[in-house]
Formats: C-alpha cells, structure tokens, sequence
C-alpha cells in the first residue's frame, strides 16, 4: 500500500446517518423509521410494530428474525443483491439482546449471560462483540451503499441519583449499560420520541396537603422528537445532527428538512448525504 497524500480526496459532505431512535411504546419509532427512504425493516421475535398496514405500504419487511444469524443474512443480502432500499431498520435492539444472551449462554452452556463460564464480566464482553460484529455490517452498508442504518430501542425509567445536584428520574435505553454506551458512542445522532405531558398537582379532598402529582399530556395526542439530551432522556448527535432543534413533530419529513437546514447553514447546500 502507498501512503500518498495526494490520493486522498476531499471527502462528499454528510454521510448517511448512523440513528438511534429510543422513546416509550405504542409512540411511533417504527412509522418514524418506515419513511425513511423505502427501507427494509428487520423486526426482531417479540415486537409487533411492523405489522401495521400503514408500515406495510411504504417499506419492506424482513420474515421475523429469531436468531444472530437470521440478522447477519438479511444485512448481508443487502450488501451482495441488487435493490432500491435506501436505508436499514433493525426493530429492536431491546428484543434482539436477549436473542444475543440466549445464544452466548447456549454456546458456552452457561445458565446465564453471568453465570459459569460467562461470570466475571466474559458474558456482557461476548455481547458486545456480537454488537460490534452487527455495527460492522450496517457501517459497510453505508459506506458501500450509501445506507442509512436505524435502530430502534425501548426505554425504561432508572432514578439517577446527581453528586452535584439533585436526584431524580430518567428514561434510559433498555439494553444492559455496556451495550448502551456502545451503541450510543456509534450512533450519529440519537433521537428520543415521546408525548408531550406537564406535571400537575391535584388536591385530594379537603385537606390543602393532600395532593398528588399527576402527569397530563397537553397535545392531544401529538407526538414528539427529541433531538438533544436532558436530565429527563437522551438525545445528542455530532457535526450538523448536534445543530438541530431540540423538539421536532415526531416525523421524517421533519426531521430531514431540519438536517438539510442545519446543513445549509453550515455548508451552504440543503443536499445532506
């Protein structure tokens, strides 16, 4: 290999982004990612979001996926077969760990992810490997076939308790913390989906001490995306995907018109990737 400096090109402007789309259930994650460009959708064994006939329509869904190696196919298909699809959608990743466990567990004959001859640590290391070995084959198919990769994950409450400040609840990805980091760490651009509620207090007879705090959603509905982190969930993205708004309708015509705009103002061109 010749290392010439001259051979290396100025690189095209935005690549094809690399999401994470985390929010509660029943939101919309996956109508969200089923506009994405006519993508191909691999619903994972314990989730139904796909099966709607709306999502139907405008994507391709895979056969449910039971296994890592059900997985690896369809992203291999996409990398060797000829098609029109312009991005990935791996629904989920929260049903996919499992799937991921079962099989390091079954491998090893081990009776948990950290138990035997997975315990101190060597059974969430082999679930990270198997992770990366998945990011690998979505980061070729972007870098091969201009794809964007999707993947969506659930969330759940964990009390966070601040050193510098007070405690309080949090949504956070619902896979284990090491697969989180990882995934969060690759992902240029994490999005969260959610309602819109505001907490009020209500007085419980006649004793003006007597109230409890009750959340209300004020939007009839309406559904929401969350481009940047806050105490309450996460969010972030790097290059333009940290320049966009931090709430946006919980749409992919919204969110790529707000990436085109973020990416005119710094490049001059509404053309991303």
């Amino acid at each position: 290999m010749a290392f010439n400096l001259d051979s290396i090109a100025r690189g095209p402007g935005l690549r094809p982004p690399r999401i994470i789309i985390l929010g509660v259930e029943k939101v919309g994650k996956t109508t969200f990612a089923a506009n994405s460009g006519f993508p191909l959708i691999l619903p994972v064994e314990g989730e139904e979001g796909a099966d709607a006939s709306d999502i139907q329509a405008i994507a391709k869904v895979a056969p449910t996926c039971r296994s890592l190696a059900e997985v690896h196919g369809w992203l291999e298909s996409l990398r060797t077969q000829q098609h029109t699809h312009g991005s990935v959608v791996i629904d989920s990743a929260s049903t996919l760990e499992p799937i991921i466990h079962a099989e390091i567990c079954s491998r090893n004959k081990a009776p948990g992810i950290n138990e035997g001859a997975l315990a101190y640590g060597v059974g969430r290391d082999q679930t990270l490997s198997e992770w990366r070995a998945i990011t690998r084959k979505l980061d070729t198919l972007r870098t091969e076939r201009n794809m964007v990769s999707i993947i969506i994950g659930h969330v759940r409450v964990r009390r966070f308790d601040d050193p510098q400040g007070l405690s309080y609840d949090r949504y956070e990805f619902d896979v284990h913390d090491k697969t989180s980091s990882a995934l969060l760490r690759w992902a240029d651009v994490i999005l969260f989906a959610n309602t819109k509620v505001v907490v009020r207090e209500e007085q419980l007879g006649f004793h003006k001490d007597n109230t409890k705090k009750r959340g209300v959603d004020i939007t009839d509905g309406a559904r929401f995306l969350y481009t940047q982190g806050r105490p309450a969930h996460p969010g972030g993205g790097r290059d333009v995907f940290g320049r966009l708004p931090y709430e946006l309708p919980l749409d992919w015509g919204a969110f790529m018109q707000a990436v085109s705009q973020a990416t005119a103002a710094q490049t001059g061109t509404t053309d991303p990737f």
